[in-house]
């Protein structure tokens, strides 16, 4: 068959080759995509060396790049090659974070940018289009005053503050920066000035508060104008944590904006918030994440964010309030915008009598409301994710919180309502109080999460697989909203560590995360205890106590290795090393002779335990064993990001460290005959996962794996900290079969279950719905929780084969190793990479195997093609006769296959 193979393989190449042809001079390189930072002319950026990236884009196989040349000034006319500030120029394959090293650069300022390149082929691109980013601001920078409602802030009505300015000249750019203590809703003339929501963003409230700019040049104009500003609890001030407290940043809400306007002659003029301007009281009465909103439109005051507004007289003046202990940075994560809209599936009566909207898919955001009706009609709109057995409203599971929003019509035509500072995790939509009948057009769901390009795109034989992949996109769209959350409907709603570390990798496959996870890591290093200890949740309203548990500490260290890993983040590793070697060193200091057996962990949370198992295959697993798998987890990838960043003395120690820890591991956990102590998947699953065994103790690990899903029906027994690996180890040592059989079991325990069960996004629970139709504890049974969503990552990395390779971070290393298996007979998956897409299409058809492989220009790639695992666990798919070194380009394989 090999000799088959090759003949063919070079038919195909040769032919692909004839019809593109050899000439370079006939082909042309061109350049897309110039980002900084991550992100396309963005306005704040904080750094004072940013980075640039570009793609390339090319017929011609095998292209890489083998020279750019970069160009930097403040003016336009950098594009006609006048006022450069800066040119970089090199001969190199590298065109992804290529280091600003120009004059020092100044807060403020705009500068323009642009990039060109040559490649191996001969061929040079034409300069891209003019690019442009603007830098944040400095501390002295901010002259604004911050503005609260006069006396105490005790009401739970939402405050606006007005200001009406004029403007003698004719503008030519105008850029608001603002902020907020609380959340903030900010127009000019009457018109929002983003389509963003849920500023400033959930961060480290005391330590950073984010501060976004808006480019407001067309909303300003000569003459009259007003600025109107609505502010929201939000996070800062409203319920958070279990809703168990408010307040818990501050008890003020509070505005800080000032808009910086420069005029066709050249002068400048600086709009600030400060004594003059005005406040009053809202329409919204009530605004809680986790209740939600009230809102009587009887109150509205009809223009007030428009100038010549005449009712302001009455309103009353601020109080300015002193700065707090917060820095004030600008924003480096993605917004929280509107994504897809649903219009409703069916609209129906329970059995209870209750009028109910289904939109067919489990989603966040907020229900767009349209309602005509007699003045003070009170129309209530309840949130749920599921309806009970009997077809019944369900929301016993989202504890106390609401989910429900309140809107009090006044009596004019065609008023339509949506909330302004809360989100609810629902399906459906419970209405009361609506006026006539209830119409599919008058209502609309829409989805709310963080603008996140979407990268990954996975599709099988199979379509419960795919439904299941549709379930992790989805829940990881609810949950990405500003920081990873475990739940959106309940009264939680929290960033936990655990969670977000044991999905990150699936995340990074579906979205491009990288400006999301850089915001969070911020802030998980900002609240980071001083004894070098993680907290439990991110950022931290749970307090010092909630912190040091194993595998969800240790995100500090797996998030930020593999988005080295995954975008070729060398930075996000020197930002983030100190907060990685704190948190190693907490470990350190709570060993006892190299063994973490010491403090609180959640060990393998919401494993499936079942009942009367008691010969010795028990799913529970002992804690410590856990955290010392973690451990050393940790110690690993600080080996490998010390080694990444130069530091052979911090390689060296953790090196002997490591050493100490595996062998403690060993010496506690493992008998001579090799058995673990524990004797559950998730056991056995992070031995082998992070290499915890001696070599030749490991197959046999694997065998006694193996063994266990199979004893268990093929079913798994792992929760949060077992799942994510569980189907890696069982195909890296052999068991491809049984990861097979364990994605396509249909009964519980299962990833597929909830799928048959009519899941739209990924349960907490294995068993969230039980077979009966009732459900698992109400306290804790949230139905959009992304966690088992991980085998995504598999779903991508073994069956379609589309891997990332840490010499090469970024995919600038690519490896496409496709594992067949089972009754699934194709599979198509790629994902859009920092040099550009990958992609990898396999089938089985008429005994044929045929493999469809596209590489993106300046990269390489390893293609390992499957061959069938012998009966004894061994892999052959490592035989040197199925390995395919390629470049750029567009590749097919066909083969005989059993």
């Amino acid at each position: 068959m090999n000799q088959y193979l090759q003949k063919l393989v070079k038919q195909i190449l040769f032919a692909s080759l004839f019809v593109l042809g050899f000439s370079a001079t006939a082909q042309k390189l061109k350049l897309s995509e110039p980002k900084v930072e991550y992100q396309d002319n963005p306005l704040s950026i904080e750094t004072l060396k940013p980075r640039f990236s570009w793609k390339l884009i090319s017929t011609l196989r095998n292209t890489t790049q083998s020279f750019y040349e970069v160009r930097v000034g403040t003016s336009i006319r950098i594009a006609s090659g006048k006022d450069v500030t800066w040119k970089g120029s090199m001969n190199s394959d590298q065109s992804v974070h290529i280091v600003y090293e120009g004059p020092e650069l100044q807060f403020k300022q705009k500068y323009y940018w642009q990039v060109r390149a040559k490649d191996n082929h001969g061929n040079t691109s034409a300069w891209t289009e003019l690019k442009f980013w603007q830098m944040g601001m400095k501390p002295a920078d901010w002259t604004a005053k911050w503005i609260t409602v006069p006396g105490q802030d005790t009401s739970r009505i939402s405050p606006i503050f007005r200001k009406e300015i004029t403007l003698k000249k004719e503008v030519r750019s105008a850029m608001a920066y603002i902020t907020a203590k609380g959340l903030y809703d900010a127009e000019i003339n009457g018109k929002r000035v983003s389509d963003s929501y849920f500023a400033p963003g959930w961060t480290s409230y005391a330590k950073r508060l984010q501060y976004q700019v808006y480019d407001v040049t067309a909303s300003l104009k000569k003459g009259n104008n007003a600025i109107g500003v609505t502010l929201g609890d939000g996070w800062y001030k409203g319920y958070i944590g279990f809703a168990t407290q408010r307040n818990f940043y501050g008890t003020a809400r509070a505005l800080l904006l000032q808009i910086a306007v420069t005029y066709t002659d050249g002068t400048r003029e600086l709009v600030e918030t400060d004594e003059s301007w005005k406040s009053s009281k809202s329409p919204i009465l009530v605004s809680d994440i986790y209740s939600g909103e009230y809102y009587d439109s009887r109150l509205e005051k009809t223009g007030w964010t428009s100038p010549g507004y005449k009712e302001d007289g009455t309103w009353a003046g601020v109080q300015i309030l002193s700065s707090g202990t917060e820095e004030l940075v600008s924003m480096s994560g993605p917004p929280v915008k509107k994504h897809e809209q649903f219009k409703p599936l069916k609209i129906f009566k329970t059995p209870e009598g209750e009028t109910v909207v289904d939109f067919g898919q489990n989603l966040v955001g907020w229900v767009l409301l349209k309602a005509k009706g007699p003045a003070g009609t009170k129309i209530t709109v309840s949130h749920a994710e599921v309806l009970d057995k009997a077809g019944n409203f369900y929301t016993a599971n989202l504890r106390s919180a609401k989910q429900q929003n309140t809107y009090i019509l006044n009596g004019t035509d065609g008023q339509v309502f949506e909330p302004h500072f809360t989100f609810q995790g629902f399906r459906y939509a419970r209405v009361e109080g609506f006026p006539g009948d209830l119409k599919a057009e008058d209502l609309t769901a829409v989805a709310l999460y963080s603008d996140m390009k979407n990268t990954g795109n996975f599709t099988s034989s199979n379509q419960m697989v795919n439904q299941l992949q549709h379930n992790i996109q989805w829940g990881q769209k609810g949950n990405f909203l500003d920081v990873p959350t475990d739940c959106p409907q309940r009264d939680e709603r929290l960033g936990w560590t655990g969670d977000a570390q044991a999905f990150y990798t699936t995340a990074a496959y579906n979205m491009d995360v990288a400006g999301f996870f850089t915001k969070w890591l911020k802030d998980l290093k900002a609240d980071q205890l001083k004894s070098g200890s993680v907290t439990h949740v991110v950022p931290n309203v749970l307090g010092q106590g909630w912190a040091g548990a194993a595998g969800w500490g240790d995100a500090s260290t797996i998030i930020p290795w593999q988005m080295y890993v995954a975008y070729g983040d060398k930075r996000i590793l020197e930002d983030q090393y100190e907060s990685m070697k704190g948190w190693v060193g907490f470990i350190t200091s709570n060993t006892r002779e190299n063994l973490w057996n010491t403090g609180a962990h959640f060990g393998d949370w919401l494993f499936y335990r079942p009942e009367d198992d008691n010969d010795g295959r028990a799913a529970v697993t002992d804690k410590y064993l856990i955290a010392q798998t973690y451990y050393a987890n940790s110690v690993q990838i600080m080996i490998h990001t010390a080694e990444v960043l130069g530091k052979k003395e911090d390689a060296q120690k953790y090196t002997e460290m490591l050493i100490k820890i595996k062998k403690a591991f060993v010496n506690e956990y493992l008998t001579p005959n090799g058995r673990m102590v524990s004797g559950s998947q998730t056991a056995y699953v992070l031995a082998l996962q992070f290499d915890m065994l001696p070599e030749d103790q490991r197959q046999q690990a694997a065998q006694r794996l193996a063994r266990n899903v199979r004893d268990y029906g093929n079913h798994l027994t792992t929760g949060f900290l077992g799942t994510p690996y569980l189907c890696h180890v069982l195909s890296r040592f052999g068991y491809s079969d049984v990861a097979y059989d364990l994605l396509l079991q249909e009964s519980y325990p299962s990833w597929l279950y909830p799928v048959k069960m009519g899941a739209t996004t990924i349960w907490e629970r294995w068993d969230g719905i039980k077979p009966d139709g009732s459900f698992q504890t109400i306290s804790m049974n949230s139905f959009n929780h992304y966690s088992y969503g991980a085998v995504g990552d598999w779903m991508y990395r073994s069956m379609a084969g589309i891997n990332s390779d840490a010499s090469g971070p970024g995919y600038k290393k690519i490896r496409i190793a496709p594992k067949p298996g089972r009754s699934i007979t194709n599979v198509s998956a790629d994902l859009e990479t920092a040099y550009g897409m990958v992609r990898s299409s396999w089938k089985i058809e008429g005994g044929l195997f045929k493999l469809d492989v596209t590489i993106p220009p300046n990269t390489t790639a390893t293609v390992v093609l499957p061959q069938p695992a012998s009966r004894n666990g061994a892999n052959n798919s490592n035989n040197l006769d199925n390995i395919k070194e390629i470049g750029s380009g567009s590749y097919h394989f066909e083969y005989t296959y059993q």
